[in-house]
């Protein structure tokens, strides 16, 4: 019976694997990602990575369902990336191409949508058939998952939460061209650059001030310890997030929305912030929809490519 599967996380410096027994993660491991030559090494390094480890496991084609991955860059429902900058990828069947080399079945989907689906099943989301990730990191992405499968859209763009407009008045553009996207003001750096905000404009005190390149973290440490300035700077965040969740949840009414990333790690006061506000603007049939955190941190990558199977 095969009741194997591998997930593959690829990213732009590591690429993580995972060897999955059923739904155990029974072993994993990573490799670094090799981009030179517009990344014509990436597939041919991970087919003799999952080669060499299933030679040391004693395990053959025989026993594996399949392989998934994980590509950061938009995907079709055929498994074809649509440019990955990051990677010096054009446009072609990473399913296909990494197929033909493993020769064993290949489903690929993008990253982040991908991590979702790893969250749903394993993580945060577990029980759950209708979910929404956030991640708030560098940058703020999503995926989408509605009756336990992907949406991403006909461009491979449904999840691209960051990119929503929700600030209105800015006049700063966001790295992807527009102005006032929730990632300016809902990512690590966009709560940076709002306590920033908030510290050039007022005169109150606040311990910020003494922090030299201040962090996400150290906002969120001094609010709990009731610094003004910082639990504003978390109230703000909140409050976009509220907005956004808000808007997805006229257009998709998720069961739950789970958060992750680096900033989720600031815990159950970022929940209690965001469900706050989402509750002030949620469409009043949405005003329940569950909150909770993220729990597979790195992994939800490797569990949700092999979920993919």
């Amino acid at each position: 019976m095969k009741n194997i599967r591998i997930g593959i996380d690829l990213g732009g410096t590591q690429v993580k694997f995972g060897i999955f027994q059923g739904e155990v993660l029974a072993d994993k491991w990573e490799i670094p990602t090799r981009r030179e030559d517009n990344g014509s090494y990436i597939l041919r390094d991970i087919t003799d990575s999952i080669e060499n480890r299933i030679k040391q496991k004693n395990i053959s084609k025989e026993e594996i369902l399949g392989a998934g991955i994980g590509v950061p860059g938009p995907m079709d429902e055929k498994g074809i990336v649509h440019s990955c900058v990051n990677l010096g990828w054009g446009v072609f069947s990473v399913e296909e191409e990494l197929g033909k080399l493993l020769n064993i079945p290949v489903k690929a989907g993008n990253d982040a949508n991908v991590a979702a689906l790893g969250e749903l099943w394993q993580g945060g989301g577990k029980g759950y058939r209708d979910m929404v990730m956030i991640t708030l990191g560098t940058g703020v992405g999503g995926g989408i998952i509605l009756d336990g499968k992907i949406r991403a859209g006909v461009h491979g763009a449904g999840g691209e939460i960051g990119h929503m407009s929700v600030v209105y008045d800015e006049t700063e553009a966001c790295n992807c061209g527009k102005k006032g996207c929730l990632e300016q003001v809902a990512s690590a750096t966009g709560i940076v650059r709002t306590a920033a905000k908030l510290l050039k404009n007022s005169d109150k005190p606040s311990t910020l001030r003494d922090i030299a390149n201040f962090t996400a973290k150290d906002i969120f440490d001094e609010a709990k310890k009731g610094d003004a300035v910082a639990t504003a700077a978390v109230e703000k965040l909140g409050e976009y997030l509220g907005i956004a969740t808000a808007h997805i949840a006229c257009v998709i009414d998720p069961e739950i929305f789970v958060i992750g990333g680096g900033v989720s790690k600031a815990g159950e006061v970022l929940i209690r912030t965001i469900k706050k506000y989402y509750k002030e603007k949620a469409f009043k049939g949405c005003t329940e929809t569950v909150f909770a955190l993220a729990t597979l941190g790195n992994d939800a990558g490797i569990y949700g490519a092999a979920k993919l199977l």
